[in-house]
């Protein structure tokens, strides 16, 4: 097994690992943020960074194998969908946008399989595509270290850095569900051959 294929099985242990440190009851807050949010949050930055790098050594060592290609995006989709449900089970974010990054996971999925069952056809990863993992991993990390829930900057209870922290994070998690409704919609054009017959 090659070290990209090493990397992303890496990812998909790590998943666990952050789910369950917060049943761990860890004591304690570094500048008033609990340690099993940091805790969780250094988990999640590892996990994303074996995510680019298990991708770059794969194209620039020439070690792209069939099993890199179908379990990279599965490490992925288990990797951000875990976290986002730790923020629901935490109440820091409603359960639609979750649901809507679920929701186009599955149909662009679907897609690929009908892809390959059509003779390999690959549909090209648009711009929004690019948002959408940008702007998730950047929501989901400052997420995790936030205490309020998503929204609650507009509600005028709070102040200072957590308003700005919590605006950001608002933001960011609006953007990444309009690049990941637009990235969805990107691949039905893209993949609307497939599906005439």
């Amino acid at each position: 097994m090659n070290l990209p294929n090493k990397l992303t099985i890496l990812r998909i242990i790590l998943v666990p690992i952050m789910v369950l440190v917060p049943f761990l009851n860890i004591k304690g807050e570094l500048y008033g943020i609990p340690y099993t949010s940091l805790i969780v949050d250094l988990i999640f930055i590892i996990a994303s960074i074996t995510d680019k790098l298990d991708g770059y050594i794969a194209r620039s060592k020439g070690l792209v194998t069939t099993f890199g290609k179908f379990l990279d995006p599965i490490a992925d989709k288990i990797l951000v969908l875990a976290a986002m449900l730790l923020l629901v089970e935490a109440g820091k974010l409603p359960a639609w946008i979750p649901i809507i990054v679920l929701s186009r996971e599955f149909i662009v999925s679907g897609y690929r399989l009908i892809a390959v069952e059509k003779g390999g056809k690959v549909i090209a990863a648009s711009i929004w595509g690019k948002i959408k993992t940008l702007t998730q991993i950047i929501a989901i990390i400052f997420a995790i270290v936030d205490s309020n829930p998503f929204w609650e900057c507009f509600k005028g209870t709070l102040s200072g850095s957590a308003y700005f922290l919590n605006l950001f994070v608002t933001i960011m998690m609006i953007v990444q569900t309009i690049a990941t409704i637009f990235s969805g919609i990107d691949y039905l054009k893209g993949g609307k051959d497939l599906i005439k017959d």
